[in-house]
């Protein structure tokens, strides 16, 4: 059959409006970065290698076995949400680096639990420049409250200003007349702490600064033994990552002193399956020291969030020892999915964060405090309770087994308040249906 020239083109247009039509119709009727008709696209950065990696490895893991479980429920609104996990050694430049490949490579629609706080503050001018969500980010820095600075971040552990005023109470009417010493890592992170602790009105016979990572190094952890011993001090704060824990222990060991300086770690560094890892027979040896943290007791069998998250790291994380660092990373990730839930059928990443700051406050949590999220507040929960670790390295509420004091404060000036953990009850089998 002859056609023309004319017709024949317009044929040719007449195809491509064809398939051009059913390319559109196998897209979702709302597209947004990260998101298609059956999936949602997620990051995060962690140490995975490199002397800060201890404990830190096993969050990305816990996070995605808590969505597996999720996505082998029914997803979130029928899409099913896929982790991308990239190794950033604790390095804010490779953190930069990746982060820069998980929003224009991999082109994630949020990041979640990013972990560190010089990483993080290292991504937020790329972040901020494309508007991604960085939800739940796994550090305490006061300043990623600040709303105007970090418009697409979310907090969500109490700050170590919080977490040193809680700690300096904890001393005054516990540790009263103790001389104590202060190592804390020489960042924002370390920072932090030295303004709680001056609120708190917490004295010091030694405040002994480290660089993030230099814990690697014998000649370091010997300067703080040095500065311990000279300084005849009692009790020690280690506020620093959990490797850093370790090479305390062994450098107080080695000096004849381990259970002889009554230890206080900070929550960042006490995960007693870390610490058995990296001391192996010295572990026992960290009985007794005291501890803050903000989820409950990972030994705790009377508490329905940890039974929930044991029984899913046993399903979809076979094999990794169930301890704090998997159970921050379960919290975080159901606190996520209750995001997306809220974010709607057709989730943007602006819907996304307006529906943290509208809803977030009500949302489930193994926490023991709110969160206060609201469109003029991005802070996260604002308390610790203290415990003790026992042999096996699990710390024990100093109250008892299954009961928790929660000292509350701010990041700034307000007083220390201690009372009873309030919460909301978890959704059944740990589904969210918000």
């Amino acid at each position: 059959m002859f056609v023309s020239r004319r017709n024949k083109g317009g044929i040719i247009a007449a195809a491509a409006i064809a398939a051009a039509a059913l390319v559109t119709s196998a897209l979702p009727a709302h597209a947004e970065t990260g998101v298609t008709s059956s999936t949602i696209k997620l990051g995060i950065t962690v140490p995975l290698t490199g002397a800060a990696a201890p404990g830190y490895n096993k969050v990305p893991a816990a996070m995605k076995a808590y969505f597996d479980y999720v996505n082998a429920n029914g997803g979130v609104n029928g899409r099913k949400i896929q982790l991308v996990i990239k190794d950033d050694a604790y390095s804010p430049a490779q953190t930069l680096s990746v982060t820069n490949d998980l929003i224009l490579k991999d082109k994630v629609f949020a990041l979640v639990g990013t972990l560190g706080t010089a990483n993080n503050e290292a991504t937020t001018r790329l972040v901020n420049s494309h508007g991604v969500p960085r939800l739940f980010v796994n550090t305490g820095f006061s300043g990623f409250a600040d709303m105007k600075k970090y418009p697409t971040t979310f907090p969500l552990f109490p700050s170590y200003a919080t977490e040193a005023k809680a700690m300096g109470k904890y001393i005054a009417d516990n540790l009263a007349g103790h001389k104590v010493a202060l190592i804390y890592q020489d960042d924002d992170f370390g920072a932090d702490a030295l303004k709680g602790f001056a609120t708190a009105g917490t004295s010091f016979v030694a405040k002994i600064p480290y660089s993030a990572l230099s814990q690697a190094d014998p000649s370091v952890v010997g300067k703080w033994i040095t500065s311990i011993a000279t300084a005849q001090a009692d009790t020690v704060i280690m506020f620093g990552v959990t490797s850093a824990t370790g090479a305390l222990a062994g450098g107080l060991y080695k000096a004849g002193l381990i259970g002889k300086v009554q230890m206080i770690l900070g929550s960042v560094g006490s995960d007693g399956t870390t610490l058995k890892g990296l001391l192996g027979p010295l572990a026992p040896a960290l009985a007794g020291s005291i501890a803050a943290s903000f989820l409950p007791s990972p030994s705790d069998a009377t508490d329905e969030y940890v039974n929930l998250f044991k029984s899913v790291n046993a399903q979809y994380n076979a094999g990794a020892a169930f301890d704090n660092n998997v159970l921050v990373g379960m919290n975080s990730a159901m606190l996520t999915v209750q995001a997306l839930r809220a974010a709607g059928a057709n989730p943007t990443r602006a819907s996304l964060m307006k529906a943290i700051e509208a809803k977030g406050s009500t949302w489930a949590s193994a926490a023991f405090s709110p969160i206060l999220y609201s469109a003029k507040s991005h802070v996260g929960y604002t308390g610790y309770w203290f415990g003790k670790l026992g042999t096996d390295g699990n710390a024990v509420s100093v109250d008892g087994p299954g009961k928790y004091t929660l000292y509350t404060t701010d990041s700034g000036t307000a007083p220390v308040v201690k009372s009873s953990p309030a919460r909301t009850a978890m959704p059944a089998k740990g589904l969210p249906t918000n």
